[in-house]
């Protein structure tokens, strides 16, 4: 505390789950929308222009006049990073689940990925409901809010989903156990499919009571930031592609880990021809 530390490098990237779950799904072919709020200043920013580049639909958007977009600032250091949100433009999101710009193209979905803290969970429960009520299949990723991993009101929520995306310290705090597979079978209770990320050990999922598991690929991380996030993208392309699930594990373990061989979470996506040489070295 109090000291400076000089970096080598300093990048910025589309960043957070719902941009790095996009851009990975949608590098790899799966027709890929985002639905958020940004700040007006987005739309000059470099950052929104490579997300406009990759295909992917922004017109579900709102731009807010007087707020900044969400900024997070990661400092990656000996394989692991810190990171500073500022994200007061996500306040009370669900809302915008309800207009009609949005509607229309839900009604055109599938699968919805919710890359966000459903805070109150109690209020998302209730809006979750009505998307699958159309048909969607829904999955979450929240990350490290610790108010929501903890609140007595999320098993109701997680009931309402098709997979959930922790990681290992996520989800032991979601289910104050100590053990990751205790973790998984308790959230196995709720969520459809829990699919806990280990990080460089892979991933594991629940399924039928029985946990399956599928280890990573091996390679020199640089940054960890966003690795988490573009596991999703992986495993969500696999799964609408139609991918059993260990298949969907072993992709998404590879985007996780090829994530990490760069900066911000996006910029090593593999081809899916890549992809699939990838994942066969993992059988």
């Amino acid at each position: 505390m109090g000291e400076e530390v000089k970096t080598a490098s300093v990048a910025r990237f589309p960043g957070g789950g719902l941009a790095t779950t996009a851009l990975v799904a949608a590098s790899l072919g799966t027709p890929t929308q985002v639905i958020t709020r940004v700040g007006r200043d987005a739309l000059t920013s470099p950052e929104w222009q490579m997300l406009v580049s990759s295909g992917i639909s922004t017109a579900g958007c709102e731009f807010d006049p007087h707020l900044p977009t969400a900024i997070t600032v990661s400092a990656s250091f000996g394989g692991d990073r810190m990171m500073i949100t500022h994200d007061t433009v996500n306040v009370k999101l669900e809302r915008l689940l309800n207009r009609g710009s949005v509607q229309k193209r839900l009604r055109r979905a599938r699968h919805i990925h919710l890359a966000c803290a459903p805070r109150p969970p109690q209020v998302w429960t209730a809006a979750i409901r009505k998307l699958r009520e159309q048909g969607l299949s829904i999955s979450l990723d929240m990350g490290w809010n610790l108010d929501v991993l903890k609140s007595p009101r999320l098993p109701s929520l997680l009931k309402e989903l098709e997979f959930i995306f922790p990681n290992e310290p996520e989800a032991k705090a979601m289910t104050g156990e100590k053990s990751v597979e205790a973790a998984a079978m308790k959230l196995a209770c709720s969520v459809q499919i829990p699919v806990v990320k280990l990080g460089q050990d892979g991933s594991l999922a629940v399924r039928d009571g029985k946990i399956v598991r599928r280890k990573s690929i091996r390679v020199r991380p640089v940054d960890a930031t966003g690795a988490g996030d573009a596991f999703d993208g992986g495993f969500l392309h696999g799964y609408l592609a139609g991918w059993p699930l260990e298949e969907c594990l072993a992709a998404g373990n590879v985007c996780g880990a090829l994530a990490t061989t760069g900066a911000g979470g996006s910029c090593a996506v593999p081809t899916q021809k890549r992809l699939k040489q990838w994942m066969k070295e993992l059988r």
